[in-house]
């Protein structure tokens, strides 16, 4: 004998029914079957609406019963031969008609008590199997219905009664006895009480109506038909990288199942379990597959979780208080007045004061929960020895769960850092004595980033996804994007690196694809994006709440470098380009860098010095260490030493302005580069990271610029005003020649004093021969005395730039 129970999505409709009959027939060639069926998907939930709205007095219960009875009617008549039609929809229609007199009732008495309740939710499942044995007998004529409120007693505990197992299993093994049908249908979730009366095994408790019936006819094996390929990993709905679970013992489904894993209800497995009857869960719609094994000898696995699963909706309810400490029974009554109140507590911990203790229950019995233990403990509360009830609603409970995780060191210690470096904030933990389970709460809002990051950390061969949210594709962000695009596979299969864009923007459109952009097709997708906004684009960072996020910032702006805080601030990490912050008033980068250690998220900028070049971490290592800077000497500027470099007799100093312009070696305005400020801001930075104090304006700035080119308001006026001081521009370069020196642009900071200004450097000095676009950094330190630490390449370009952009991502892959 075989027990096979259908949930709500495989009967869903006729053609998913059809597929349910197929299954039905290979089975009982072999053995004799017993199917269990939920109602039609959804209308377990359209019945308790229908319910509701009639005892509310609302007249549209009446549109939504027509509406079931369509369903149910339209199904059947696409399963059975019209000829065999008219005695069956009669029958649909007679248990229609005796649903919409009892919600007649509620409506009239303005009333929905639990016992009408349990009858009117029991509808969905008397309709679904009535249709579902009809279907079946056209083609398998040696099978039958069987009502089983007939044969599954209980108290009267309306909404989640409790089995009388000693009637029950006499009953289902007497009838039983006696049928000679190879197939059996039955309902699922509907018994009745000792006195008649319909009752339900709870919501999902045509999963225990399968098991009670398995485990009374000592069955082979109890097969559960669902949507999904099995037990999986994680909720496959929120954690894309679930993978199903082949093998597993009752106790690990059991936590699972506690712990929100919908694919089993979790009073299911106790029946069997003593009888150890073992489970199967398959996909009605891949019947091929594999499905997950429950029994009492799984397979060995590598890891020892097994799963992560979670319950929504949870509230945690402290009591605590000077006047519980050594006293004897406060919980003992904490606990009477819940199960008074019939509250089910779902998670407890206390602490080893006995200062206090912590309940986790649903969010909807949180109300009734504080009312009753409030006035339970009244006379301590009026004497200040315990607080009033502290209640914390919109929680969630994350477990891990594992038979063998108790022989494994470290797993708490990993769960919890694992949580932690994604800023996800835990209220309470507990972990049973079992050792089979580490159970955590946490705020609502953060499970999808918690299950993501765990499910990563112990499933996914140590892959870690980074989220990337890029601000800025112009010259050096489409080299960017471009270049993760490249390098995507090699970093997943050599780094273990996920990368995965959600968001790009420019000053005119953004576009974000929770799922990642396609890297081919993001130029299409962000021209079709929706008009540009900075606060809306925080926001929306901020709404999807993703581990290991990333935002990157690739202009120049500067109210794009006031948003750094705000992302820090949620833990999201800050790579840039954009030296402004870096280069703002010194409190405000301190604040930037307290912010990235204090919410653990990367703050990382090399490219502000040097694109690709490692200056700055180069700082950082010589500082780490131990070592001290005592000078600085640099040509910080790529665009300006390709301007220098070219600028001669034969070329004038606006046609090379212009050239570096489109090589994509100055800033889109022009004057920043050739101001001196971008160069100031550079040995700002670098004075800043080498541990030293200081603002922009101390730092003597002299331009070589004449007062009329700085005071230009745009471009095309910046670049007119090249051509009418060129003689000042010829007279610069001929001076350099009768030195017979090259013109460079030249930073340098010593005994606290910090300039930028053009010089004219001589042939012995290791800035003469500085070619190119490139740049040259010579640190003079304790260590590096008499030879300076030099460090020399190209320091300007898209292709570089974005080079040491995509280095810095890597960097915080790598953590």
């Amino acid at each position: 004998m075989k027990v096979l129970k259908f949930g709500g999505t495989s009967v869903a409709n006729a053609k998913n029914i059809k597929l349910v009959l197929d299954i039905v027939a290979n089975k009982a060639k072999q053995d004799k079957i017993v199917v269990v069926v939920s109602a039609l998907s959804k209308i377990t939930d359209t019945l308790h609406l229908a319910a509701a709205k009639a005892a509310a007095n609302d007249e549209t219960f009446k549109e939504i019963i027509a509406d079931i009875e369509k369903i149910h009617l339209d199904t059947l008549k696409e399963l059975i031969p019209v000829s065999e039609q008219s005695s069956l929809l009669s029958h649909i229609k007679r248990i229609i008609n005796h649903l919409e007199t009892l919600l007649d009732g509620c409506y009239l008495l303005g009333e929905l008590s639990a016992r009408t309740l349990d009858t009117i939710l029991g509808f969905g499942e008397l309709l679904s199997s009535y249709i579902i044995a009809e279907a079946l007998k056209q083609n398998l004529k040696n099978s039958s219905y069987k009502d089983s409120r007939e044969l599954i007693r209980t108290n009267n505990n309306f909404g989640k009664a409790t089995v009388n197992f000693e009637v029950t299993n006499l009953l289902i093994t007497e009838f039983f006895s006696f049928n000679t049908n190879q197939v059996v249908v039955m309902p699922g979730f509907i018994s009745s009480s000792t006195d008649g009366i319909s009752t339900t095994l709870g919501r999902g408790g045509s999963d225990y109506t399968a098991a009670i019936v398995a485990a009374a006819l000592n069955a082979s094996d109890l097969e559960i038909w669902t949507d999904v390929n099995g037990m999986f990993t994680a909720n496959p709905k929120i954690v894309k990288q679930a993978q199903p679970i082949a093998t597993i013992s009752y106790q690990e489904a059991m936590e699972l199942s506690h712990f929100g894993a919908k694919v089993l209800y979790p009073p299911t497995i106790q029946p069997v379990l003593q009888k150890n009857i073992p489970i199967y869960i398959k996909n009605t719609f891949a019947p091929e597959a594999e499905g997950t094994y429950i029994s009492n000898n799984p397979s060995a696995t590598v890891s020892p979780v097994k799963g992560i699963s979670h319950i929504e909706k949870i509230t945690l309810i402290t009591l605590e208080g000077p006047g519980m400490i050594g006293v004897s029974g406060s919980s003992k009554r904490l606990f009477e007045v819940l199960s008074n109140a019939y509250i089910n507590v779902i998670f407890i911990t206390q602490a080893s004061s006995e200062h206090s203790i912590c309940i986790g229950i649903q969010n909807e019995d949180a109300d009734n929960a504080e009312i009753a233990i409030n006035k339970a403990f009244e006379v301590e509360i009026s004497q200040n020895k315990i607080d009033p009830t502290i209640v914390e609603k919109n929680l969630c409970i994350i477990a891990l769960v594992g038979e063998n995780m108790k022989n494994h060191q470290g797993l708490s210690g990993k769960m919890f850092s694992t949580l932690g470096k994604n800023n996800v904030n835990i209220r309470a933990i507990a972990q049973g004595a079992s050792e089979r389970n580490i159970s955590v709460v946490i705020n609502e809002r953060d499970v999808k980033k918690a299950l993501n990051t765990l499910h990563e950390r112990f499933f996914e061969d140590n892959t870690k996804q980074l989220n990337l949210f890029v601000m800025g594709v112009g010259n050096v962000g489409e080299k960017f994007m471009e270049q993760i695009s490249q390098q995507k596979k090699f970093l997943k299969e050599n780094l273990k690196i996920n990368l995965r864009v959600i968001a790009v923007s420019n000053s005119r459109k953004m576009h974000f694809d929770e799922d990642g952009i396609d890297l081919k097709a993001w130029q299409a997708a962000l021209a079709a994006g929706q008009p540009a906004n900075q606060q809306e684009f925080v926001a929306k960072v901020k709404e999807l709440n993703l581990r290991n996020s990333i935002f990157v910032d690739i202009t120049a702006n500067q109210g794009v470098s006031e948003l750094y805080e705000q992302f820090l601030k949620e833990s999201v990490g800050v790579v840039t380009c954009n030296k402004i912050a870096c280069a703002s008033e010194f409190s405000n980068y301190k604040k930037l860098k307290n912010l990235s250690r204090q919410y653990n998220a990367p703050f990382l900028f090399e490219t502000n010095v040097g694109a690709g070049l490692p200056i700055i971490d180069t700082v950082k290592n010589l500082i780490a260490s131990g070592d001290k800077v005592n000078k600085i000497q640099a040509v910080l500027s790529g665009s300006l030493n390709f301007i220098f470099n070219n600028f001669d007799d034969k070329n004038s100093f606006h046609d090379v302005v212009k050239e570096a312009g489109v090589q994509g070696f100055t800033e889109p305005d022009p004057t920043i580069d050739l101001s001196g400020i971008d160069v100031a801001r550079k040995i700002l930075i670098l004075i800043r990271e080498s541990g030293y104090t200081m603002d922009i304006e101390e730092i003597a700035n002299e331009s070589f610029l004449p007062a009329a080119c700085l005071q230009t308001k745009s471009n095309e006026e910046f670049f007119a005003s090249l051509i009418e001081h060129a003689a000042h521009f010829d007279g610069i370069y001929q001076e350099a020649l009768s030195k017979d020196s090259r013109l460079k642009y030249v930073a340098q900071f010593e005994n606290g004093k910090a300039s930028v200004g053009l010089q004219f450097i001589p042939k012995d000095h290791p800035f003469y021969n500085l070619e190119g676009k490139d740049n040259i950094v010579l640190f003079y330190t304790d260590r590096y005395v008499d030879q300076p630490l030099l460090i020399k390449g190209a320091g300007a370009g898209a292709a570089v730039t974005a080079s040491g952009i995509f280095a810095d991502v890597i960097r915080i892959g790598n953590v």
